[in-house]
């Protein structure tokens, strides 16, 4: 019912959410089924990825219909226990992410340039 007000009024939201969510510390053998099950409840969902690799097992992105079901769904998962894990359920943010995957980046090409030329951690201590 809180959804239903929240389409009647004129509600903006803030600008952070959408209808992306990107959830962590999820168990690592939870199915999609599962994941349907829970995030099912607050709206239609468009699509749920799981992440299989090594860096991404544990975190999931959700992406619903509706905006508003995407806000109902982290009003209420977030803290939400599953298999004695509580999920961490945030709006997925392209700005945010891309940063943390330029600065892994980053660092890896200075490394190989380090390597490159011959140049260690000590070297550069006398720069700073």
């Amino acid at each position: 019912m809180a959804t239903i007000n929240l389409r009647k009024g004129n509600t903006r939201l803030p600008p952070e959410v959408n209808r992306v969510l990107y959830v962590r510390n999820l168990p690592f053998n939870i199915t999609s089924e599962e994941m349907y099950d829970i995030f099912g409840k607050y709206g239609a969902i468009r699509q749920i990825r799981i992440g299989t690799n090594k860096d991404t097992r544990g975190t999931a992105f959700v992406v619903y219909e509706d905006i508003y079901d995407a806000k109902t769904a982290v009003d209420h998962l977030s803290g939400f226990n599953v298999a004695n894990r509580y999920l961490i359920v945030l709006y997925y943010q392209q700005a945010k992410m891309s940063k943390k995957f330029d600065q892994k980046k980053k660092e890896e090409e200075l490394t190989k340039l380090q390597e490159k030329y011959g140049v260690t951690a000590k070297d550069l201590q006398f720069y700073k």
